[in-house]
């Protein structure tokens, strides 16, 4: 995960004293990659101790080794944002060819940036429990909700047993009767939706293996799963973070899925060109 993705995500559940470090970072990363530790302090209302705990909190040894990943990340930043950034504010009087460049700049920085953090050994973990899975369970509210209903269709059409749900009661019941071999998917942006959180554990309960997609790997519900797959998120005029994360959603969970398709190949392919043929009759030559 990159650095600046890892403090974004993380700062919500920093305590105070941290988390005003991770926003003064977060606010001009290049000036804090400038300063010294004792500036850093006195811009964040800290102490130098505090910048050392926040280093350490990041797995780094000291506040030289963050000032250098920082300095690394900034320059990347810089050069994505030279190719792809054309400003996140959209007017009410825009012209569309700049809502376009907008919209699309944004999605393509939040695909490269969660690209950049996924832990491909947790999707390793995950796509062979589903490949395994005698039943599959996905459930998200709101706009996680269609990001479910989607990898749900995929999942299916390659022969794997799958479900997905939107409302909590149908979702917690079908948790309910999942067992060892089994597996379920909450979907959660924020890591904070009651429902999902409820049905990760309900499935967790009677021993099926639990995934969390969140962009919060410290959120509540990425406490609740055994094994967590993270977005990143990015938002824009009119579009909610929430909303903008249903791109990186998809991405987490397209590479899980031909990575599914991986290790079935030979079931998957059959599959693939059955449905192909029962569908042929309802295209037009």
């Amino acid at each position: 995960m990159e650095l600046l993705g890892r403090i974004r995500a993380e700062q919500g559940e920093l305590p105070d004293a941290l988390r005003r470090v991770a926003e003064l970072i977060l606010g001009d990363p290049a000036e804090a990659a400038r300063s010294t530790i004792v500036d850093l302090a006195e811009r964040s209302g800290t102490s130098t101790a505090t910048i050392t705990r926040f280093c350490r909190a990041l797995g780094f040894g000291g506040y030289a080794e963050l000032r250098v990943a920082l300095a690394t990340e900034t320059g990347r930043v810089a050069q994505r944002q030279w190719e792809t950034d054309i400003g996140q504010e959209i007017l009410p009087d825009d012209g569309l060819d700049r809502v376009l460049g907008v919209v699309s700049g944004n999605d393509i920085r939040l695909i490269q940036e969660t690209a950049a953090q996924l832990d491909l050994a947790t999707v390793e973990k995950v796509a062979r429990a589903i490949s395994l899975a005698r039943r599959v369970l996905l459930f998200g509210v709101a706009s996680s909700a269609s990001v479910a209903g989607e990898m749900e269709y995929r999942l299916q059409r390659i022969g794997i047993p799958t479900w997905s749900r939107s409302d909590a009661h149908s979702a917690l019941t079908d948790a309910a009767l999942l067992g060892q071999g089994d597996v379920a998917v909450g979907i959660s942006h924020s890591g904070r939706t009651r429902e999902v959180i409820e049905v990760l554990a309900e499935a967790g309960s009677h021993g099926a293996i639990t995934v969390a997609v969140t962009s919060h790997p410290r959120s509540s519900l990425a406490e609740a799963a055994e094994l967590v797959l993270t977005t990143a998120n990015r938002e824009t005029t009119f579009r909610s973070d929430g909303f903008a994360a249903i791109h990186s959603q998809l991405l987490v969970l397209d590479v899980v899925y031909v990575s599914v398709a991986q290790r079935t190949h030979q079931r998957t392919q059959e599959a693939l060109d059955l449905t192909v043929r029962a569908v042929t009759g309802h295209r037009l030559p």
